[in-house]
């Protein structure tokens, strides 16, 4: 079986305040985005996992794929299964490409195997591997609230656009992207704005972790202005960087692909 987990963007990222669990509370809209890793799932005789493409640092154990096969096998004694991830999103960039991957291994093991998950059980399971992981279940755009594991329909579409993604390979760990964050600047809910206008998000949708990063790393607030100076009608930062993307109406030009350390790339939506 052949599977291409998808990459989302944020479309603005709410953070109101800090909950009692030490968890922070969030709002946002994730939006699946035709930026794809490549999974391969094959039954074998024993299990064994391999990856090429972007390197991944750490143990393979650790990867997200392998604790979805595991995760799997324990509730439901599933046979060993070859899998080979080919990765093409980059990680730590805000862009879920390690949560899409472990998703569509659920997704995959439980159409090999035949288990009959249901998509709100699937949700569940993928909820135990990371936050954003329930969303590429049925991946398409949602508001995420909670932790980014409370999952609700949104009415926004983006299709006829064309997204221009940068990342410069900057990494922004988490605790350095929560440091000094500014709680709740929204005064409409992200669900409101989106469903509204694109033309007004520019004013409107904002992503509270941009002020911190932007200070930390000014190179990022200069490529949210050079989007918007190559004619963006929207530029952000996704999740919490440092990708940074603009979306456009007419097919943007490709600016930074001979720069070491930067990956770009331009999707139709």
């Amino acid at each position: 079986m052949i599977l291409f987990p998808p990459a989302k963007i944020n479309l603005g990222l709410n953070v109101p305040f800090k909950r009692e669990d030490g968890y922070h509370e969030i709002e946002t809209c994730m939006y699946p985005i035709p930026f794809l890793d490549v999974l391969e799932i094959l039954p074998a005789e024993t299990f064994s996992f391999r990856q090429t493409g972007l390197v991944i640092p750490g143990n393979d154990a650790d990867n997200l794929c392998v604790k979805a096969y595991n995760l799997i096998n324990a509730r439901y004694s599933i046979p060993p299964v070859y899998i080979h991830l080919r990765k093409e999103i980059p990680m730590g960039a805000g862009m879920g490409g390690g949560s899409a991957d472990a998703a569509y291994v659920l997704k995959g093991l439980n159409e090999i195997f035949e288990l009959e998950i249901a998509e709100e059980e699937l949700e569940l399971l993928a909820g135990e591997l990371g936050s954003d992981c329930p969303f590429f279940i049925k991946n398409e755009a949602q508001i995420a609230k909670g932790r980014g594991e409370i999952l609700s329909p949104c009415a926004v579409t983006l299709h006829g656009y064309f997204l221009k993604i940068v990342n410069p390979g900057i990494h922004i760990g988490t605790k350095e992207a929560y440091a000094g964050i500014q709680f709740g600047t929204l005064t409409k809910s992200i669900k409101e704005i989106v469903e509204g206008p694109i033309s007004d998000w520019k004013s409107l949708l904002k992503n509270d972790f941009e002020t911190n990063c932007f200070k930390k790393h000014p190179s990022l607030e200069e490529l949210k202005a050079a989007l918007y100076k190559e004619g963006a009608i929207y530029a952000a930062m996704s999740g919490s960087g440092s990708t940074m993307f603009g979306i456009f109406n007419h097919e943007p030009a490709l600016t930074y692909q001979d720069k070491n350390g930067f990956v770009e790339k331009i999707v139709a939506l």
